[in-house]
């Protein structure tokens, strides 16, 4: 397991320029610098991640992994809206509807309107979207969302209110 840079801050001495309120030291702009490149480089592992288990579905699958994820989804909540489905899988609705209108053409999928509300649209998989279900290796599956789940609930809410940080002052 790597050692993390967090741990290679410099110490300073209450009073000098680099102390901050109350006597609290700052890392030094060098060990600051080498704490960001080791976030890059762990932020890199984790899309690497992504790719990797993306890219280990067979060839021969007559899908994306992204496709492969919503009729995943709809295989565990059959019915689901696509504002639902949009939700479940962290992606923009038009996005979602993007991947609904390929699958729809692989014959994958069907939609059927609310009964009550016209407006609604359901989402259940076909014959075809079952069996590419039941065919497709599962250990692919979300391995990032898997190994976040097993962070503590205080973890996850630290975590995605720094990454919340730091995409707005990326777009800021």
């Amino acid at each position: 397991m790597k050692k993390s840079a967090i741990g290679a801050r410099t110490k300073r001495q209450p009073g000098s320029a680099a102390s901050g309120v109350n006597g609290a030291t700052a890392p030094s702009r060098r060990s600051q610098n080498a704490v960001a490149m080791q976030v890059l480089k762990n932020f890199r592992r984790a899309l690497r991640l992504t790719r990797v288990n993306a890219g280990s579905l067979p060839k021969r699958m007559p899908v994306s992994s992204a496709q492969m994820g919503a009729l995943r989804e709809l295989a565990e909540q059959p019915g689901m809206r696509v504002t639902d489905l949009a939700d479940a899988m962290a992606l923009h609705q038009s996005t979602i509807s993007n991947l609904i209108d390929k699958l729809l053409q692989k014959q994958l999928v069907r939609r059927k309107t609310d009964s009550e509300d016209g407006r609604v649209v359901h989402l259940y998989l076909t014959a075809a979207g079952e069996r590419v279900v039941l065919t497709s290796p599962s250990a692919a599956h979300n391995a990032l969302l898997a190994t976040l789940q097993r962070l503590s609930p205080k973890t996850l809410r630290i975590l995605d209110r720094e990454l919340a940080n730091l995409l707005d002052r990326a777009q800021g």
